[in-house]
């Protein structure tokens, strides 16, 4: 699935490529060319039941962060 190209794609491209993984995710904060996301999947190995998985995980991390944050007081 292509979206389209992403400040940090070719990363992730590197990242997914090294580790032969069907998904690969890059957050970037403050990074050389500035904040950034890169998501990729390979629908061959991942398939549309896996992306709904990464979807699922994804919020539960969001949600696992916004937890510490307010444990933390912040």
């Amino acid at each position: 699935m292509t979206i389209g190209k992403g400040k940090y794609d070719d990363l992730c491209t590197t990242v997914r490529e090294q580790t032969q993984a069907g998904a690969a995710f890059v957050i970037v904060l403050n990074g050389n060319k500035g904040s950034g996301f890169s998501a990729q999947f390979d629908e061959s190995m991942v398939g549309p039941a896996g992306m709904v998985v990464v979807a699922r995980s994804l919020r539960e991390v969001a949600a696992e962060i916004e937890a510490d944050i307010a444990r933390a007081g912040l």
